[in-house]
């Protein structure tokens, strides 16, 4: 990777102390409700689980871009075999590319332990050796998704969001064209059975 973009995610580890000692395993799926006001997020779900500064940590998955890794880093050979698209994951840090990873074990330094066999990498060297290794056992994103102590929790009151058991197999669909529609659809039937009707107060989420 160019030493521009080991900066990037460097400043990106930054922004979340104490990764390598993330040990939580509460991952969520997030659904955007379909009233929500911030363009960044409209129509959007993410998979999301709590980050050793006490905040969450998350990705957008349902917003693939048209570039390949390989075209990104088109002088890096490894790159050239992934491949999905890179997604969109997230405001926080947009020139810093992170990793989805699938893995039994932590890919390295600078991970996030989402739910089991689940990864959040954001070092540049661990994101390296996915790539060079499982280059397609993980998803990569551009930028992702930060919330403060206290944060999200306080968003799902206000019902911006819906709230989802997460699955392997949701993270990493391959088409995920419709997969907001299915998810809200689904969320409906939830609180109809659950005979749920409180009328959510929709704003901007903070960055």
């Amino acid at each position: 990777m160019t030493t521009a973009l080991r900066w990037f995610v460097a400043l990106a580890v930054c922004l979340l102390p104490g990764l390598a000692q993330a040990q939580q395993e509460d991952a969520v799926i997030l659904v955007a409700h379909p009233a929500f006001r911030d363009l960044e997020y409209r129509q959007t779900v993410l998979v999301a689980a709590p980050a050793p500064n006490g905040g969450h940590v998350g990705v957008i998955l349902n917003r693939p871009t048209k570039r390949s890794l390989g075209s990104l880093f088109p002088e890096h050979e490894p790159s050239k075999k992934v491949v999905d698209p890179v997604f969109y994951g997230g405001p926080f840090s947009r020139g810093a590319l992170v990793a989805l990873v699938r893995a039994d074990n932590a890919p390295g330094a600078g991970s996030v332990l989402l739910m089991k066999n689940l990864y959040l990498a954001f070092r540049a060297n661990t994101i390296d050796h996915v790539i060079e290794t499982t280059p397609n056992e993980a998803r990569y994103f551009v930028g992702y998704v930060g919330w403060r102590p206290g944060e999200l929790k306080s968003e799902i009151d206000r019902g911006l969001w819906a709230v989802q058991d997460a699955d392997l197999e949701m993270v990493f669909r391959k088409d995920t064209e419709n997969l907001w529609e299915e998810l809200q659809q689904a969320s409906k039937r939830i609180r109809a059975d659950s005979g749920a009707s409180a009328a959510p107060r929709l704003a901007s989420v903070g960055r």
